[in-house]
């Protein structure tokens, strides 16, 4: 449907890139768009060009990602865990106002409470997705594929990966 849709209308919302200290430019947002143009036989799409550090370039992409309209929980997961990782080294370093270990703005708000307000849910929600991350694969993969609910695969999640496995064998 992308390539479809670029081929008769081209890209309509630009990628981001950012300058490659190597030479050339690194795509941030915009993967599945630039394949489809490819796809579509386009020789040019638009782009915007931003200096971005790691953990800016890093929300982006993920933004963009969230964005999706189908989005599988271990995307998510992984999505939510980075993004948070960004968030909490761009608030810098701990000062006696910033002094949580879990990466306070310097706001006075936790990372974790400005990213559920970006993407309106509650900090409670991203920090079960994150739990997600520490399943083994299989289990993962039988999350995305509904075997498994969100909540049990949660719980799941607190069991250690060898546990984990004898339950997969279980199953």
């Amino acid at each position: 449907d992308t390539v479809d849709s670029v081929r008769e209308y081209g890209v309509l919302v630009p990628a981001i890139a950012r300058p490659d200290p190597g030479g050339g430019y690194e795509l941030i947002a915009g993967h599945r768009r630039h394949h489809a143009s490819e796809l579509a036989g386009k020789e040019t799409m638009p782009v915007i060009i931003r200096d971005l550090d790691d953990d800016a370039a890093t929300i982006i992409m993920v933004d963009s990602n969230l964005q999706r309209e189908e989005l599988l929980p271990s995307e998510r997961a992984f999505a939510y865990k980075m993004k948070l990782e960004a968030m909490k080294r761009q608030a810098g370093r701990h000062t006696k106002e910033n002094c949580s270990q879990l990466g306070n703005n310097f706001d006075g708000k936790r990372s974790s409470e400005i990213m559920a307000e970006q993407i309106g849910g509650s900090k409670n929600q991203i920090f079960r997705y994150i739990r997600l991350t520490e399943l083994i694969p299989e289990l993962l993969d039988m999350v995305d594929e509904r075997k498994i609910a969100f909540n049990p695969a949660v719980e799941l999640s607190y069991l250690k990966k060898e546990e984990q496995t004898l339950l997969l064998e279980a199953m």
